[in-house]
This record gives structure tokens, sequence and C-alpha cells, in this order.
């Protein structure tokens, strides 16, 4: 999943970019009605009647000006011959015949390395006329690495057609990279009473469409499943859910549209069971993780072999094609369910993915805990489970991946892990599918059981969780992350934050309040335990030689996943967070990766019952978004 960033990354190290420059540098379905829980209504719920798998996502669209850019005429390949590449360099020559189409670079870009040479370009064949023109920003992409420059904006856009790994861009300008960071936001106040006030959604592609999926439920739960210790009629089952794909998108688009009912079942029957029970009345902790896990592994067992069932029954490639399509691709799951009752909240994580605890210390900073360890092959308790389960099989673990292939040890789908090779010859030879590794001898390698923590939440305390995909941890520490969102809630103000209900005393974050600095508020931990046990450090932060100040973060944005992603992408480096926005796919992949992120606030908020946008940290464009 890392091979190309890891790349990419280790050019950039050989060849600081800050050198280079003078300027900056960049280094679900709705449950079955007879299990008695049912579905709060709200403004988002998904249509689970569809039986094709849509991505949650549009299909990326790129910024205006570069839209304008690219399609403002129509492109052919034109005679031209560059006389001297150096143009891209300093300045000095043209990219065409005409004497406007100089493009204009910083001093010190000349250490590229691009060597003279001549090449057919592309481009739309415009002629401007001699004039001072307007500068813009381009973003030059040679050799895995981006740097920024100076653009004439009425200069056709080109590339050289004889080198895949030369491309020029219009660099996006900040209030476009805040547009397209803002593209998919979602916020919504949360008027329960039950202890869970707000929680902020985001997305950002990397792959088209994206590989990242996500869902959110909340479902009511009657005293007919578990009694209410206070005395009302009901109690509230809260489910988040962040599902990293890979190889396609299907499998995390099939985790979006079911995963949460799987779960939701096993609960019910558990619960239920309990309080048939005079003794028990509300399930063992042991019976509820039990539950969970048998969720994710029917969940597993249908993609994996009752899909093979129907393809054989079916005996055609068209059925297979779309039958098939969660089983070939995979997906990482991270859920959390919170129940109201007992102010419990559960992580089940299956793969890389992590979620992570802010609560606030003695001393008035956050301290941040992890909720889940990251399950890759270059896990220790990972590794040791694999070779316990494989003996005698020296490459079940090759360099820190599954077979030499597959980083994730859980996952949903990755037939290719779990199947027999009889199974994958009979797929192969009658519909479609890989040839068996060689190294395959006793399947299943990837499991689809989670590992599963509980914590107390406390509201009354302000505590906070983030969940987000891999993206996010490759670019930032657990202290960082919560640092930042303690940062992001002392900046909110007082009158514009609260549980929607439109009310005057919107005063959910007004107990954690304090007095914002230049150092995120959190406590920090020695460098050598930044990540612990099955904890990752940021890979990129290392391989970009990222200065670890908290100078460089900023708070622009209202909706705190956004917050997030933008100061992963750079924060006050304006430069580096708009190149990173516009290198387009599949390219972008090499710097960064799908990114999911959610925030779930906890605290005492009213209750009123209802569930509400926030329409200040939303997406103006919510609604549109595919559904399955």
């Amino acid at each position: 999943m890392r091979r190309a960033a890891l790349q990419a990354l280790r050019s950039a190290r050989r060849t600081p970019v800050r050198r280079l420059l003078g300027s900056k540098a960049f280094q679900v379905a709705t449950p079955n009605r007879s299990l008695g829980p049912r579905p709060i209504s709200s403004t988002h719920k998904r249509d689970g009647s569809s039986q094709v798998l849509l991505s949650s996502m549009r299909f990326p669209t790129y910024p205006l000006a570069a839209l304008l850019a690219l399609l403002g005429g129509v492109y052919f390949y034109q005679d031209g011959r560059v006389s001297d590449l150096g143009a891209l360099v300093n300045g000095n020559n043209t990219l065409a015949k005409s004497p406007a189409t100089a493009i204009q670079q910083p001093e010190g870009l000349s250490s590229l390395g691009v060597q003279p040479a001549t090449s057919t370009l592309v481009t739309n064949g415009a002629k401007p006329e001699p004039a001072e023109v307007a500068q813009g920003r381009t973003l030059i992409v040679q050799d895995d690495q981006f740097y920024a420059g100076d653009l004439a904006e009425e200069v056709p856009l080109s590339k050289e057609a004889e080198d895949p790994n030369g491309q020029t861009l219009e660099m996006l300008t900040p209030e476009q990279a805040t547009r397209r960071l803002r593209r998919n936001e979602e916020s919504y106040f949360v008027g329960r009473g039950r202890g869970v006030v707000r929680y902020d959604v985001v997305q950002l592609p990397s792959n088209n469409p994206i590989e990242d999926d996500h869902a959110e439920k909340i479902v009511e739960v009657p005293q007919t499943v578990t009694p209410s210790p206070d005395g009302s009629s009901t109690s509230d089952w809260m489910f988040w859910g962040v599902f990293d794909g890979h190889s396609g998108w299907t499998t995390s688009a099939k985790l979006r549209q079911v995963l949460i009912s799987f779960v939701a079942r096993e609960l019910n029957a558990t619960y239920t069971s309990a309080l048939r029970d005079p003794a028990l009345s509300f399930p063992s902790a042991d019976a509820i993780d039990t539950a969970i896990k048998k969720g994710f592994l029917r969940l597993d067992h249908e993609i994996i072999h009752e899909s093979v069932d129907k393809v054989m029954k079916s005996n055609s490639k068209r059925a297979a094609a779309e039958i098939l399509a969660p089983a070939l691709s995979g997906s990482c799951a991270l859920l959390s369910f919170y129940d109201s009752r007992s102010k419990l909240f559960r992580v089940a994580c299956t793969g890389d993915s992590r979620a992570v605890l802010g609560r606030r210390g003695p001393a008035g900073k956050w301290i941040a805990t992890a909720l889940s360890e990251d399950q890759t092959g270059g896990t220790p308790s990972e590794m040791e489970r694999l070779r316990a389960e494989h003996p005698g099989e020296e490459y079940v673990v090759r360099h820190g991946r599954i077979l030499g292939g597959l980083e994730p040890s859980r996952a949903f789908g990755d037939s290719m892990y779990k199947w027999s090779k009889d199974v994958q010859d009979r797929m192969k030879k009658s519909f479609f599918g890989k040839t068996a590794s060689p190294l395959l001898k006793t399947p299943p390698y990837v499991t689809a059981e989670p590992i599963i923590t509980t914590t107390k939440v406390e509201p009354e305390k302000g505590d906070f969780v983030v969940m987000a995909t891999d993206g996010l941890w490759e670019m930032l520490s657990n202290e960082e992350v919560v640092g930042l969102v303690g940062q992001w809630l002392e900046s909110q103000p007082r009158t514009s934050t609260g549980s929607g209900t439109g009310s005057s005393d919107r005063s959910w974050l007004k107990s954690w309040l304090g007095g914002s600095g230049k150092t995120l508020p959190v406590e920090k931990v020695p460098e050598s335990n930044n990540g612990g046990e099955g904890q990752r450090i940021p890979i990129r932060q290392t391989q970009w030689n990222v200065v670890g100040s908290d100078a460089r973060f900023v708070v622009e944005d209202k909706n705190a996943a956004t917050h997030l992603i933008r100061n992963a992408l750079g924060g006050r480096d304006r430069d580096m967070v708009c190149a990173l926005l516009t290198l387009p796919s599949p390219f972008s992949r090499r710097y960064r990766d799908d990114l999911t992120v959610e925030v779930i606030f906890f605290g005492e908020g009213d209750n009123s019952g209802d569930v509400v946008r926030n329409p200040d940290a939303s997406a103006s464009n919510f609604g549109l978004k595919a559904k399955l």
C-alpha cells in the first residue's frame, strides 16, 4: 500500500527540496424490523434498498481554474521543438515558439536536474499576444519530486509527451484548496441527551474513486431489549464506522452498506437473551464482545465463501463480476459502539485504521490514549500470531507483509489470502481471478476478526474520540491529533457552537475552553514512546524531515475533522497544502493516501431527541453524494 509513497519519499530525502527553491518547498442498510431496535431518522440516512454497490463519493472534480486551463481548447500535438528544456529551470527560454509563453521560475530551481532535450509538446495551440500577463502558481513534478513556481496565467498548459515522470500543473490557490478540503465535510449536533453532543466527518480522496468509506447510525433501543436505569422508555446504541479499502472500493462500500446491521443484529440477540435471564438482565462484557466479533465474521463469511456458492450456481461471468467484487478487493474496518445506558465505548478494529481518545488531564492539558492497535505484518503481536497459526511457513510474514504482499493482517475481503488454491484455480478457470501465490499453503492467512477495546466515557469531562484511516496517522502522531482537536476546541466562539437547538446557550464547550497559544494543549510523550506497542510513527514526517514544531499548525475550519486534514497536509505552509491537493490521481497516491476522519464529541447536551445537521461545518452540496 505504501511502496510507491516510500519510493517517492526516499527520493525526496536524497535531494532536500528546500535547497532547490528560493520559495517554499514541499517536503448502511436499515436493520431488520423484527429486531426491536429501530434507527433514528435523520437528514443523512442512506437508502439500503439497492443491491448495486456505488462509491460513497462523487468522482473527484478538479478546481475551476485547472479545468479551464485543461479544457479551454482542443488539444493536439504540435511540431514545435524545445531547443532547451532549461526553460523549465531558469525561465530564459520558452516552451513554444511564442515569446509570451515563458514560465518564470524562482531562483535556485536550476538544481532540479532537468537535462536539455528535444520533445514534442501537447498544447492547446493558443498564441497569446506578447504582453505583460498576471502571474499564477504552477506545480512542477519531476522524478517523484514536486516544486512550486510562478506561471503566466495565459500560458497554455503543457507536459513532456516523452517523459511519463514529468508533469506541469497550475497549482490551486489557497481558496481553491480550502473548497476542496471542505467539499465532503459533514457535521451533526446530537440532541439525544445521552452523552454524545456532536460528530464531524470529512473525506479527501487520493484514489479515483476514493477507496475509503464510512457509516454512522443511532439505534433507539426499547426496554424490551435493554432496561434503562433512569426510567426512560428507551436508550441509544450509537455506531460510527471508518472503512479503509484497498485494491478497489467495493469491499468498503459493502461494509458501509451492511456491517452495522450485522453487528446490531448480533447485539440485539445477545441483549434480549440476557434480559430473559433473571440472574443477568444485562449481558456480560465478554458476551457483547463476542456478539460484535460474530457480526464481523458472519459478514466476511458471506463475502468470501457464500459468494463462491452463488457464483457457481449462477454459472454466469456477468453475475460473478458483481458477486465476487467485494471478495476480490479488501477493506480494513474500524467500528465504534457506544451504549448510552452503560456509557461504555467499544472500538472493534480489523486492520490498520486507528481510534484515539482525548481526555483532559489533571494539569488541564489533553491526554491521548490509543483505543486500537495497528494490525499489520509488521506489528509484533500479529507476527507472533501468524507464525503460531502457520508453523513452518518461513514467508507467512515477509518484509512486514502477509506472504510478502498485503500489509494489513486483518481485513474483510482479500480472497486471495483466504480461498484455498483449489477455489482460486476454479474461479480463474471458470470466471476470472489471479493465479494463487506460490507461497500459499494453509489459508486463510488474513482474518476479519476484530480486536476490541472498551473504555468508560466521561461526558461531563468533555471526552472526544478521533477515528481515522491510516492516511491520517502517516502524517500526524496520536498526540498531535489530540492536541489539534484541543486547539480547535479552544478557538471555537462560545456563541457559535452547541447542540443546534437554536437556544442562546449553546455551551457544550464552555467548560472546556481555555487560553489558546502557539503550543498544542496536549501532554507530550517521549519521542521513543510515540506510538508504543502496535502504533506506527508518522512515516511521512520522518521521510519529509518535517520539523516537529507546533507553530506549523493553524485553525481555519469550523469542522474539526477538516481541521485535522488541513494540518496533516501542511497547516500553516499553504504552498504545501495547495501542492498536495493539486496533484491528480493516481499520481497523488505516491504522496498521500485517501483520508477519512471522524471526530466524536461527548458532553452534556440537550434532550430534544433530534439529530440536526450543522450547516456551518457541512458542505453546501451535501445530499448530492452517491448512495447505495
